[in-house]
């Protein structure tokens, strides 16, 4: 199945199997996936992911959800910010707080997928992908 949005696909993916308590959930891979899930796992939203190989020729991303010791989610939240129809882009001084400090927001930037953060402290702007809390 095509999909114009890979990354909204990836987020709801990853927000449904959260939503229901699953362990992981199987993504179809991609670098700018893999990069995305490596900083949600850098900053401690997911246990971990790993790249599997598949029947077909397409790889796919399973990423390990995390949860407290009560059952309780870590993700809150993932929200899709620039989109196919309308891309969002922030300058270094223009990126946004994800609520208060307590989220992130993940950029695509000449230097690659990167926090917020980071980039602000690089001095670099670029497109705001999403947002998660």
């Amino acid at each position: 199945m095509s999909t114009t949005d890979v990354i909204a696909d990836m987020l709801t993916r990853v927000r449904n199997a959260n939503m229901v308590g699953a362990d992981f959930t199987l993504v179809p891979s991609s670098k700018i996936k893999i990069a995305i899930a490596e900083v949600i796992k850098d900053q401690g939203f997911i246990k971990n992911y790993e790249i599997l190989m598949s029947n077909t020729p397409q790889r796919v991303i399973k990423i390990h959800l995390k949860y407290t010791a009560e059952k309780k989610p870590i993700l809150k939240g993932l929200k899709r910010v620039s989109k196919p129809g309308m891309r969002v882009y922030a300058g270094k001084g223009e990126i946004p707080r994800v609520y208060g400090g307590l989220g992130i927001a993940i950029l695509s930037t000449p230097q690659g997928i990167m926090v917020g953060k980071e980039a602000w402290r690089k001095g670099i702007g670029g497109e705001i992908l999403c947002y998660v809390w």
